[in-house]
């Protein structure tokens, strides 16, 4: 009995070490960056970078647009990555905003003329 509780502490402890030991790509700092397995100086810069270029991340998969981040590298970060905007800092740049899609074309302008209704028509007549 002693054993399972121990066991049931030490899951505990360790589950809030990880939620700790997480880093928000969005506000972290370069040193913050660097205690990632695998990112050092270089990497580190270049997460702040694109950052600073592009606004803040949206989702924690968004790193794999920074060069030196692919799959394989994401992977074996992903669990302790966190993307979260409400601590951005003012100097971030804004997110590029998307551009608004085309209207399409009214289906009427489309349609054979034999189709067109007499109204349609009567103002087609009018304009030559």
């Amino acid at each position: 009995m002693f054993k399972k509780i121990l066991v049931g502490i030490f899951a505990i402890i360790a589950s809030i070490g990880m939620a700790i030991a997480s880093v928000n790509i969005n506000t972290a700092t370069q040193a913050e960056l660097e205690t990632l397995p695998g990112v050092g100086p270089a990497k580190a810069k270049a997460i702040i970078d694109y950052r600073k270029t592009n606004g803040n991340f949206k989702t924690i998969d968004d790193i794999k647009n920074v060069k030196g981040f692919g799959d394989k590298t994401f992977d074996k970060l992903k669990s302790q990555l966190v993307v979260s905007g409400a601590n951005a800092p003012a100097s971030a740049a804004p997110a590029k905003a998307e551009k608004p899609a085309k209207a399409e074309k009214p289906a009427a302008a489309s349609a054979p003329a034999s189709s067109q209704s007499a109204p349609a028509k009567a103002d087609k007549k009018a304009k030559k």
